[in-house]
């Protein structure tokens, strides 16, 4: 099943692009098959070039909070193509995204708009060192936050997929000044806080750990990296990419209730656009040129096209609230029913839900960590993505992603995924 034009093009862009893929983990390795190459997407379902059609929870990787094609979106975007595709120059839009985005978490007084989440983190961390004369930086085994050098030490995402953490083409001397710490894990911090954290300028953390899997922060770990860090006078970032406005309209920020000093965000903010952003404090922020000394630029940043494809996604977001509610307990109906499953079938696995987000690890203890995530039967779990996918079901071919909900499956498509789990 699904043989045909997509192997096809399989081939052709092989000649052309690395492994015929533009990120890793589109290319399919870790399930055993070659990718499906997609023609179109609308609502809850995506179809691929052979006309198979696909209930779709991958949401682009999450920013399909809204399905695709959302009617409002695209009608934005079309009448703003018609003005123009970039100019290279301030637009009103970006001042009344960047308006949205401070009413939601009120945490980033000052914000700069860039073009994708690795650049947001890469910036973020510059601005960081910039604003305290400081060189480390910590953060954790297994968070991902993009493919900056600096970065790509102990990495989520694609990196944990090819079993490959660390990059190959990072020169030593660009990672030494960056400290790696256990998630979840209060004493790791802690040790590496009293032997450097005069010379921390940042803790970086995704707030929940959505890059090696779904891992939820433990109770008061959070509120425990706030604490340290104020008393070193260190910056808190939160890499809020995939959590910001989907675990709430405030993202992560608002629902543990702990106020980071700087936050990325990307995915949604783009209403599928490339699009990014960083904030924090004004005195931090006002450290970034043109008005401050740390340089970051970019011709496309605060695109017209995709301010108002963002634009617009916040905009039903905010006057939907109820939204979250509903997408999460669809994602909770979907947990419940894999966990079902297992306990029918006497089957390894661990389910970690936290709103729309969630992930099946295919192993028999609690997943709290990276080295709990990496635990997971990688086989058993391209098993049961090929089981999903010829049944019409689209999930992460990756052990080490997310299960996306959005606000358009509806419950007899939510009924229908959850029929075909227990049917495995």
């Amino acid at each position: 099943m699904f043989t045909g034009k997509s192997d096809q093009l399989f081939v052709e862009a092989k000649k052309l692009i690395p492994g015929g893929v533009n990120s890793p983990v589109r290319a399919f390795k870790s399930v055993g098959r070659n990718p499906l190459f997609i023609k179109s997407a609308n609502g809850s379902h995506i179809m691929d070039v052979d006309g198979n059609t696909f209930i779709d929870y991958v949401c682009s990787w999450g920013p399909g909070i809204l399905g695709h094609a959302h009617p409002q979106v695209i009608e934005a975007v079309k009448e703003a193509c018609n003005n123009g595709l970039t100019f290279g120059a301030p637009t009103e839009n970006e001042y009344i995204i960047a308006d949205m985005i401070h009413e939601a978490m009120p945490s980033m007084e000052k914000i700069r708009l860039v073009s994708s989440g690795t650049e947001a983190t890469m910036s973020a961390i510059r601005t960081a060192r910039g604003y305290t004369g400081r060189d480390y930086i910590i953060k954790f085994k297994g968070n991902y936050h993009g493919h900056s050098d600096g970065l790509l030490v102990k990495a989520g995402s694609a990196a944990l997929t090819t079993a490959v953490p660390d990059s190959s083409g990072v020169p030593v001397s660009y990672t030494q000044n960056t400290l790696v710490a256990l998630y979840n894990d209060k004493d790791s911090v802690r040790e590496l806080m009293d032997k450097y954290g005069e010379e921390v300028a940042a803790i970086i953390v995704e707030p929940v750990a959505a890059n090696m899997g779904v891992v939820p922060p433990a109770e008061g770990f959070l509120q425990f990296l706030r604490e340290i860090t104020k008393k070193y006078g260190t910056i808190l970032i939160f890499d809020e990419v995939i959590t910001g406005f989907r675990l709430s309209y405030g993202g992560a920020q608002q629902l543990f209730g702990v106020k980071p000093d700087m936050t990325t965000l990307g995915k949604i903010i783009g209403g599928g656009m490339p699009m990014a952003a960083y904030g924090g404090k004004k005195e931090i922020m006002d450290k970034v040129s043109p008005v401050g000394t740390v340089y970051q630029a970019g011709t496309l940043s605060g695109n017209p096209i995709a301010t108002t494809a963002g634009i617009e996604t916040l905009k039903v977001l905010k006057s939907h609230p109820e939204y979250y509610a509903q997408i999460d307990k669809k994602a909770i109906k979907i947990a419940e029913t894999i966990r079902k499953w297992a306990k029918n079938k006497h089957k390894k696995l661990q389910v970690n839900q936290i709103g729309s987000l969630l992930c099946a690890f295919h192993t028999d203890i609690p997943v709290i960590d990276y080295d709990s995530a990496i635990s997971s039967d990688t086989a058993s779990y391209a098993e049961y993505f090929n089981y999903m996918l010829e049944q019409g079901i689209y999930i992460a071919p990756s052990q080490y992603e997310a299960m996306f909900v959005s606000a358009v499956h509806t419950d007899d498509e939510i009924n229908k995924t959850c029929n075909i789990i227990l049917e495995r």
